[in-house]
């Protein structure tokens, strides 16, 4: 009899989380992308995200866009390290002038282009990985994977990212104008609807749960990445960096740390969204079977 009444208890106990998962998804779905979309990134604690993820960037992407930019060009004695952030920020005339002066010539960093070397900055990339993972989980209301899940598929997740926003600047930089620069530019586009549909199947557990909707929610990483971020890029930091080049090396570093924010506040943003649009895309059944209680309680105070 006892047995009988804990599994009654247990029953009801998992109707009444379902009940409450059903209401939570009909509430969201109830409301425009945007206010859902805030509800959610306040809900994950989205600015401790956000902030966590650009002291990380910026301790890992910057050396391995010098190192990178270095070995690209042979590490000759000729190439200034500070083009690269010149190309970057969007900068040109005086302030590009500045920041080509502040840095120097890529042969410096011939020492730092070995094993060790590149080991060393990508130990900094360990915390971001698992800063990306648990955060991707709880924006999508899932389980977080272990600490070695987070790990080595938020690490994953990084190389890929690199590896195409470096082939993005690569391919834009070629040169080719008219119809070639606008396939290289396209086929840039579609690599970046890719990227951002399937990183949830990587970081996200059930993540390759009804594929079609994914592609939908990927659009949103497309407008953020590709149009958002670059646009906002392109007009406030150049116009940052004209207030703080007087500072030298520390106006330039307050410059690329604004930008590390930026991208950390974007792939939080990104996280937000796509987690959203794929919840009113999919069926209902499949939301419901996938969402957990992980955010319930953060997200009640918001949206009560």
């Amino acid at each position: 009899m006892p047995a009988v009444n804990e599994e009654t208890t247990a029953a009801h106990a998992d109707a009444a989380r379902r009940t409450r998962r059903l209401q939570r998804v009909v509430h969201s779905r109830s409301v425009d992308v945007g206010t859902a979309t805030v509800r959610r990134f306040l809900g994950i604690d989205g600015f401790t995200h956000a902030g966590l993820l650009s002291i990380e960037l910026f301790t890992t992407v910057i050396p391995l866009i010098i190192i990178g930019f270095s070995y690209r060009n042979d590490f000759a004695t000729d190439a200034n390290v500070g083009d690269r952030f010149i190309a970057l920020l969007g900068l040109s005339g005086e302030e590009a002038d500045s920041v080509r002066g502040l840095f120097g010539s890529a042969a410096g960093i011939r020492s730092t282009w070995s094993v060790f070397g590149v080991a060393g900055f990508l130990v900094w990339g360990i915390p971001m990985a698992i800063t990306v993972a648990a955060m991707y989980a709880r924006a999508w209301q899932r389980p977080s994977f272990s600490l070695w899940g987070k790990l080595w598929r938020g690490g994953i997740w990084f190389i890929v990212y690199l590896g195409s926003q470096s082939a993005r600047s690569r391919v834009m930089a070629v040169g080719y104008v008219g119809w070639q620069r606008a396939l290289l530019a396209l086929f840039a586009v579609v690599f970046l609807w890719l990227f951002w549909s399937l990183t949830p199947v990587l970081l996200v557990r059930d993540g390759a749960r009804d594929v079609r909707s994914l592609f939908v929610a990927g659009f949103a990483g497309v407008m953020i990445d590709g149009v958002i971020l670059t646009v906002a890029a392109r007009i406030a930091l150049p116009i940052l960096l004209s207030g703080w080049v007087g500072f030298g090396p520390i106006g330039v570093a307050m410059t690329l740390m604004t930008w590390c924010g930026v991208l950390g506040y974007g792939w939080v943003a990104t996280a937000c969204v796509t987690a959203i649009l794929w919840e009113r895309s999919a069926p209902l059944e499949v939301v419901l079977e996938t969402n957990t209680r992980d955010v319930e309680q953060q997200e009640r105070r918001w949206t009560s």
